[in-house]
């Protein structure tokens, strides 16, 4: 390589190696590795403009002692409530009834063809009027034979003879009696009736469908007469008796309700840890079957908590921080709020009680 050559790339090399050295010498300040001993310390950051002004608000955090509230989820549901389906297999021939409708016990909600049913039914009426006709005129000739033995007018084998033809025939009687009966408690079951006077809640089925045992035709639940049912976790369940009374939440109902514990379940689900909680709601208001229910249950005993202004939190995109104020400066402190009650925010942690704070954080100190 010439010394021409050279000296092009050496103008090139330098300026490589200076550009290197002034983004590490960048790094290097920036790590407060170099540039002196002032440093910044991890936690609270002093701003310039730090002093607290004299028309400033001030907030001394205190602890507060009450006991832990929590809302366990569950659902509304009637006391009774059923799922009617056949308990034959045949097709539906007409269902009579739609969602929302009130019935009376006894009511008419599907008739399926019985056509197989009442060719059955007529047969087992037939053969039991056939039995019974047979027994009757058994029943005469053993009277008649019995008059003759007593007589002496007819030997005892013919006698024991008529009399076992007698007893047969109304035990055959008696058979064809039941089996007519069966019959028409078989031909009954093509009509779905309401069990007790209810509402119909949903629909499964249409005419023409094949019903089954296994298949419902419609839900069936009683009227006025609702509970929320829950689960509440083990620990909770020392605190809790039957009859006691608890505030509960319905979705779609404003104000809170009040109930009753109806229901605690002697098994602990080993799975959630947890047991089903019936909780009686009042009458004559307007539930359903199915809605969300929130029971409002204290089951954590008393603790203490910090509770600070929703006006005092800084938010910085998910971050949290509140101004804490020491010897007339105010820092820049992070935190993590916990429930929401009106205006007042709990402080999970980066707070401890008997620290001052500015309790509105937008204003300027």
């Amino acid at each position: 390589m010439s010394n021409h050559d050279q000296l092009l790339k050496q103008p090139k090399t330098l300026i490589a190696i200076g550009s290197v050295s002034g983004l590490l010498l960048v790094i290097f300040v920036a790590l407060g590795v170099i540039g002196g001993e002032d440093k910044t310390e991890p936690g609270n950051t002093a701003h310039s403009s730090q002093t607290v002004s004299a028309n400033a608000r001030l907030l001394k955090v205190d602890s507060q002692s009450g006991a832990s509230t929590s809302a366990w989820q569950g659902s509304v549901q009637a006391r009774q409530a059923v799922k009617l389906a056949p308990k034959l297999p045949a097709r539906i021939v007409e269902i009579a009834v739609h969602p929302g409708d009130r019935l009376k016990k006894g009511q008419l909600i599907a008739r399926l063809d019985d056509r197989d049913l009442r060719a059955a039914f007529n047969a087992a009426q037939a053969a039991q009027q056939a039995a019974q006709a047979q027994a009757e005129q058994a029943s005469s000739e053993e009277k008649r034979i019995t008059d003759l033995f007593n007589k002496q007018a007819a030997t005892r084998q013919h006698y024991e003879q008529v009399v076992a033809q007698a007893q047969a025939a109304r035990a055959t009687a008696k058979q064809a009696a039941s089996s007519a009966q069966q019959s028409q408690v078989m031909l009954n079951e093509n009509q779905i009736v309401a069990p007790f006077d209810g509402i119909v809640g949903e629909r499964y089925q249409d005419p023409g469908d094949m019903g089954a045992s296994t298949q419902p035709i419609v839900s069936f639940y009683q009227a006025n007469d609702f509970r929320l049912e829950t689960s509440i976790p083990g620990q909770c369940l020392s605190q809790l008796q039957l009859d006691m009374p608890v505030s509960v939440t319905i979705d779609g109902i404003t104000e809170q309700v009040s109930g009753f514990i109806d229901e605690i379940a002697p098994d602990l689900d080993p799975q959630t840890h947890s047991r089903l909680l019936k909780v009686r709601l009042p009458k004559n208001m307007p539930f359903q079957h199915g809605q969300f229910g929130w029971l409002q249950l204290a089951c954590q005993g008393q603790h203490n908590s910090l509770w600070i202004p929703a006006a005092a939190i800084i938010h910085y995109g998910q971050l949290e921080a509140v101004k804490v104020v020491d010897n007339q400066h105010w820092q820049i402190r992070h935190i993590r709020s916990g429930k929401r009650q009106g205006d007042q925010v709990e402080v999970l942690s980066g707070l401890h009680a008997g620290e001052t704070i500015l309790a509105d954080a937008e204003v300027q100190p």
